[in-house]
């Protein structure tokens, strides 16, 4: 069992892009979720992407709030999707978002994805999406995945996911409090099960690869536990997966960045009422004083 912290960060450095590498050579990656209720998650994500040092983004939610969000985001591509009347995104759209999915290095599945129809359309992405690009579950991906693990097999060695222990349950199918009464088991549990990474969230978080490989971080603090805390979090994998870090490395890095954001910010603000919004700004300057520190 390894203590994620700037020893393990530098003696793991990320990816450097070539000096005359163009945004594509950085990577795409493409977030897929929201709802007419919580349109902001995908904009929380596709920014961590980008401040992860992803080269571009792609946006896909429904399309109400499509027209808004490519407002919000100037620097994304936005892709609007059918939806239901209950503002989810339908199922169907997986046609849609499949046939625009090259070149994309990295695919962020679930954040702000209602329930209603999402394991259909989650289950058709894993199911088209050829194996290569790395693919993060997070939130509305997550449900239900024991009862079809073999949708997220098929990416075995470029997949993650970062549940807490809500929904660490629901993927498992097992009463929350088992789930935190030992979060390293049922963490150890998904990531057999699935063959991806699993970042399990809390004041300690686990970071468990399929074949027992353990990470531990505890530099967390309350003040992370925020609304689209976590979109911030499953963001940040995904811009560090499509620089190129492996599975493990990119959720490492992206759990101790995440909790690092959250410490300057306590410092400066408070350690409570920060937001997760804020966390954005810090990521970038903590991965240039960690590479200013190794060199």
């Amino acid at each position: 069992m390894t203590a994620i912290g700037p020893a393990w960060l530098r003696a793991h450095p990320l990816p450097v892009p070539a000096a005359d590498d163009d945004k594509s050579q950085r990577g795409t990656v493409q977030v897929v979720g929201g709802c007419s209720e919580v349109p902001g998650a995908v904009l929380l994500a596709g920014e961590a992407a980008l401040r992860a040092g992803a080269g571009k983004l792609r946006l896909a939610t429904v399309r109400s709030v499509a027209l808004h969000l490519a407002l919000a985001m100037p620097e994304a591509l936005v892709i609007p999707l059918d939806e239901t009347e209950e503002g989810s995104i339908v199922p169907g759209a997986s046609a849609a978002l499949l046939a625009r999915r090259s070149p994309c290095a990295a695919f962020l599945l679930g954040p702000g994805l209602s329930n209603d129809g999402a394991e259909a359309l989650i289950d058709a992405l894993l199911d088209g999406l050829e194996p290569g690009p790395g693919i993060v579950l997070d939130a509305g991906a997550l449900s239900g995945l024991a009862a079809r693990p073999g949708a997220v097999r098929r990416h075995a060695g470029r997949s993650v996911v970062t549940p807490h222990a809500g929904e660490m349950a629901s993927i498992l199918g097992i009463p929350k409090e088992e789930v935190s009464a030992d979060p390293l088991s049922a963490a150890r549990r998904a990531a057999d099960l699935l063959g991806a990474v699993v970042a399990m969230k809390g004041s300690l978080t686990w970071v468990v690869a399929p074949g027992g490989q353990v990470l531990s971080c505890d530099h967390g603090l309350v003040g992370l536990a925020t609304s689209g805390s976590g979109d911030t979090l499953a963001g940040i994998v995904a811009g560090l997966l499509a620089r190129g870090a492996d599975p493990v490395q990119a959720t490492a890095w992206a759990v101790w960045l995440h909790a690092e954001a959250g410490h300057r910010l306590s410092r400066r603000i408070g350690p409570l009422g920060f937001l997760a919004r804020e966390l954005l700004a810090e990521v970038p300057v903590i991965m240039a004083d960690l590479a200013a520190r190794e060199g």
